[in-house]
Formats: structure tokens, sequence, C-alpha cells
């Protein structure tokens, strides 16, 4: 357990947290208030544009998946009782669409571990033993230019150390909200970015939608709703500077889903 720790700490939090460092030095030479903030933000985006490329493909595939769902479901009815011969066909149908079912899942596995070590990160500076976290930093920074000899959490006015919970200031609780928002104007953008299959007619005899259609809705509504409403109640009691992390995070996510929508649009009047 202690070798996985070690090789997650190598490949993920140290060169994250030098990263974060450099982006700190830099900006407090430059003389700029709240570099440590700041240094979240642009950290944040940097992360954001290395992972593009599996977000991209995420979502490229989704799109294929949504546009044979006619053809997988004519399947599952026609081989419904062979389940060697469905996978086969299912198989053949995705090749044909240039799809590779596990690419789809590529930017939630990579985002995984690289949201742990950003969280495990930020933690450090947030944990209330900044003594500590300066002489654990210091240790592992790649360079001697990065060791830090202080932190100062303000950023814009906030402390990125404090929780909204536990600042006692109405304008923190301001925080959560905006966290809660954004999360779902994300969702609601992500969505918004797939085509959605076509209603099939009701049949005569006036029978209810599947089940697997309800169990797509209700899915559907969690995401939109539910799940903002659990990360906002997260950052209540998160410090400021994690959901900081998130709500840029999913800020950008939102400005690249129009971008990508602004462009396929743009291919589609092209062809």
């Amino acid at each position: 357990m202690q070798s996985i720790s070690l090789i997650f700490n190598s490949f993920f939090i140290n060169p994250i947290l030098n990263v974060l460092l450099l982006f700190f030095h830099l900006f407090r030479s430059a003389g700029l208030p709240g570099a440590f903030g700041f240094s979240i933000v642009a950290l944040t985006v940097s992360i954001r544009l290395l992972l593009h490329p599996f977000f991209r493909q995420q979502l490229e595939t989704t799109k294929k998946m949504q546009d044979i769902k006619p053809h997988l479901d004519k399947l599952n009815i026609k081989h419904k009782k062979d389940q060697k011969k469905l996978q086969e066909e299912q198989l053949k149908l995705y090749q044909q669409a240039g799809i590779n079912p596990a690419a789809g899942c590529l930017f939630m596995i990579i985002q995984i571990p690289v949201f742990i070590a950003l969280y495990q990160t930020l933690q450090l500076f947030f944990n209330g033993k900044m003594a500590a976290t300066i002489l654990h930093i210091n240790k592992v920074v790649y360079a001697p230019f990065l060791k830090v000899t202080s932190i100062d959490p303000w950023f814009l006015g906030i402390n990125l150390a404090a929780s909204p919970k536990t600042a006692h200031n109405v304008y923190y609780y301001l925080i959560p909200v905006i966290t809660a928002i954004l999360q779902y104007l994300q969702v609601q953008t992500s969505t918004a970015m797939i085509p959605q299959s076509k209603p099939e007619p009701k049949k005569a005899d006036g029978k209810e939608e599947s089940s697997s259609e309800d169990f797509q809705k209700a899915m559907n509504t969690q995401m939109k709703f539910v799940f903002p409403i659990m990360i906002g109640w997260f950052s209540l009691s998160l410090p400021v500077g994690l959901s900081l992390y998130w709500n840029i995070f999913s800020l950008f996510s939102i400005i690249q889903y129009y971008q990508m929508k602004s462009h396929d649009s743009q291919d589609v009047k092209a062809k």
C-alpha cells in the first residue's frame, strides 16, 4: 500500500505541486495580489487543456453512440436470445462506425487520479498546519527556486483556506450557490451537445415507455439537478480554494462545450 502511495505521489501529486509552485512564483514575482489564487486558476486551466484531447474524444464517441442507437436497438430485438451473436453484431457495428467503446470512458478514467491528486495537493495548503506543509513541500520541489517560506491564502478578499461553514461571513455562502449553478450549467451544456435519439411512436395499445427509457430519464434528472445540489452542499464544508478549482474547471468546461458546438455547426454549414 505504501509503495502505491509513493508511486501516486511521484507521478501525480509531486508534479502538480511543482507546477502550482511555479505559477505561484511567477505571479508573485510579477507583484500580482492574490498570487496563490491565480496559481490555482492557472493550474486548473492548464490541466483542462491537457485533458482536452481525451474530452473531445469522449464527446465524439458519445455522439457516434447516439447516432447508431437505433441500429443497436434493432440488434437487441433481433438477437435477444443469442447473446454471443448479439455481441458479434454489435462489435461489427462499432467497427463500421469507427467507435471504440472504451474511448468514451478514457476522459473519466484519466480525470479521476488527476482530480484526487489536485485535491490532495490543495489540501496540503488548507489543512491548518502551514509550517508543516511548507517543510513537506520544500522536500519534494524539483528545483531550489521553487521553495517557499510562506503562502498568503487571501484571494480577491476571500480566505482560500476557510470554508463557507466556518468563515462566519455571509458572502462566503455565495460560493456553494455559485458552485451548484456552474455545475448545473456544465451538465446542461454537455447534455445539449449530445444529439438525442428520436422518440419512437407510441404503440396502438397505449403501453408506456420501456423501463430502460424511464431509467435513462431518471439518470438525466439526477445529473441535471441532484448532482449540482450535492456538489454545492459539499463545497459548504470544503476550503474555498478547492471550490475555486472546481468552479474554474466547470467554467472552462462550459466555454469548451460552446466552442466545440460552434465549431461543429460551422463544419455542418461548410458541408
